[in-house]
């Protein structure tokens, strides 16, 4: 079992990666502190309870929890209030009280709308993140926890960390090829930011990282968490570095909105943003390379790099208007100065972007 640790003094936990780890999970409550004689609430969704949710009910049970469970329609669009609100009746029924947890059993979906349950429900109580997907390493680790508004992604939210993350990798077995590559969108990103050599050696294990080879895998996963949970630890409420970690999500997030969260997988999505933000960093002097390689990782992880033709420019920059990260008429875009290196520029011309997503869909795509 791999382990690290996301240092945020007295709110610091643990993250463990490793195999069987769900059959424990009765024993991880009691070690992040959870009380027994409050009910614990598991969500999970319509894709993964049917595999997991028994299992993981029944080691809570042994360990002496009572346990509630709902389970949401997987996909994007259960972000939403409506579903929360579904969520937050779960738990007044079941009895939750402030000595209970939420745990949030699945991808990213059940991660973001499970914390929120937790960050919100009598002003806060225990959350333990159990990812089922290789995208969710990247946002079960960090306490981003939100729903979606109809006009933007994740307007809705708060900063609420975990007590745990406990990351099973025999859940990601059952994962279809395509989530693959979409939570492997997250992992590579994790280098193109900060870590030069792991960028290109996640291009040059593509391979093994889409046939889920466990070495592999699970050394990818450690970095990942690892690089992550370094830069939340100088920053963990986004007033400065850790913007870093928004690499391709301005129009990721954007091609998400126009396409009503379901054309594009979040991965997906985060990689043609990417290949959006190395070609604004060409048109901003850097070198063009830095394009050539991130879209040759991006390949190689089987992952889009161009817009399709019908994803129209306008609705694009006004999904982007409605971002977090546009303010007082300009835009801030996570832009690489090398492939390891980026920069934080908050004064990118709408003009400039509207030019790069133009360039994104020049040669069209089969996406």
């Amino acid at each position: 079992m791999r382990s690290i640790t996301v240092d945020l003094g007295e709110r610091s936990y643990p993250i463990y990666i490793g195999s069987g780890l769900l059959r424990s999970i009765g024993e991880r409550c009691i070690e992040a502190g959870f009380a027994q004689r409050s009910p614990l609430l598991v969500v999970s969704d319509t894709e993964v309870a049917p595999r997991y949710l028994e299992q993981v009910e029944a080691s809570l049970r042994s360990s002496g929890y009572t346990v509630v469970s709902h389970v949401i329609q997987a996909g994007e669009a259960s972000k939403s209030l409506a579903v929360y609100e579904e969520v937050i009746t779960t738990a007044i029924q079941g009895g939750l009280d402030r000595s209970s947890a939420v745990l949030a059993l699945g991808g990213g979906v059940v991660g973001d709308l499970a914390g929120f349950v937790a960050a919100s429900y009598m002003r806060g109580i225990g959350f333990m993140q159990i990812p089922t997907t290789i995208l969710a390493h990247d946002s079960s680790v960090g306490g981003k926890v939100a729903v979606n508004h109809p006009l933007a992604k994740n307007m809705l939210g708060a900063f609420y960390q975990p007590s745990m993350v406990l990351y099973d990798l025999d859940t990601l077995a059952t994962l279809p090829p395509r989530q693959v590559a979409s939570g492997l969108a997250e992992v590579v990103k994790h280098g193109l930011i900060l870590d030069r050599e792991f960028a290109y050696w996640c291009r040059e294990h593509a391979d093994e990282l889409l046939a889920l080879d466990p070495e592999a895998l699970g050394y990818a996963l450690e970095r990942g968490c690892a690089i992550k949970a370094d830069v939340i630890g100088g920053d963990e409420r986004e007033h400065g570095q850790r913007a870093i970690l928004n690499l391709g999500h301005t129009i990721g997030h954007a091609i998400e909105a126009v396409g009503g969260y379901g054309t594009f997988l979040h991965g997906e999505a985060i990689a043609i943003g990417m290949a959006g933000s190395a070609l604004l960093a060409a048109k901003l002097g850097r070198d063009r390379q830095i394009y050539e390689d991130t879209v040759s990782m991006l390949a190689a992880l089987s992952l889009p790099t161009r817009l399709p033709s019908k994803y129209s420019r306008e609705e694009l920059m006004e999904a982007m208007m409605h971002d977090k990260k546009f303010k007082e008429g300009r835009m801030t875009f996570i832009v690489p100065e090398a492939i390891g290196e980026v920069s934080i520029i908050s004064d990118v011309q709408a003009s400039d972007v509207t030019e790069v997503i133009a360039q994104l869909k020049k040669e069209g795509s089969p996406w």
